[in-house]
């Protein structure tokens, strides 16, 4: 049997290897730039935010919580007029790298931790490669990538852009078994 402690290494190893293959995907081949648009208007669209001065959060445009506000014959011919749709807001300034890439750090650190949990009660010591890679990669893409089409049948997310977060989830998980895969402890 595998314990949990023997793979600290393929748990720490996979998360620098996933964080890299991001960086390498979002910084260098920037594929992903063109998921994101620009307002024409955009300092129009800034000032009528601002001017309402909303705090840092998830905000709904147009919000309509329940089936009774959904009645409203009003809110009706505003969701036929749209625009309609989810926005982000982050608190006012520059955005720093530093946290952003030390909370994503973490995140991959959980997210190996647990595919080596899981892999522990399912794969046994001195397996071959080809089993821990199949195992943990099924595991990793399922972290990963798994509830990516939320986003866009949910929030309106362009499929486009989810087909390309489904994509880079399978890249990681692929990531993740093959350092689970060579790390994998022999008996």
């Amino acid at each position: 049997m595998v314990s949990l402690s023997s793979l600290w290494l393929p748990i720490l190893v996979s998360a620098v290897l996933v964080f890299v293959a991001s960086a390498i995907l979002h910084m260098a081949l920037k594929y992903h730039n063109v998921d994101y648009r620009k307002f024409a208007n955009e300092d129009e669209v800034r000032a009528v935010i601002q001017k309402g001065n909303p705090s840092p959060g998830q905000y709904l445009l147009l919000y309509a919580m329940g089936p009774n506000a959904m009645k409203d014959p009003a809110l009706l011919e505003k969701f036929k007029q749209g625009p309609v749709g989810l926005a982000f807001l982050r608190k006012p300034g520059v955005p720093s790298m530093g946290p952003i890439l030390g909370q994503w750090f973490a995140y991959l650190l959980v997210v190996s931790f647990f595919v080596g949990y899981v892999a522990v009660h399912t794969v046994a010591a001195g397996a071959p490669y080809s089993h821990v890679f199949r195992v943990v990669g099924a595991i990793g893409f399922l972290a990963y990538a798994g509830a990516r089409g939320q986003s866009a049948i949910w929030q309106g997310e362009p499929w486009s852009a989810t087909i390309k977060d489904i994509i880079d989830g399978l890249i990681y998980g692929c990531v993740t078994a093959g350092t689970f895969g060579w790390l994998w402890p022999r008996v």
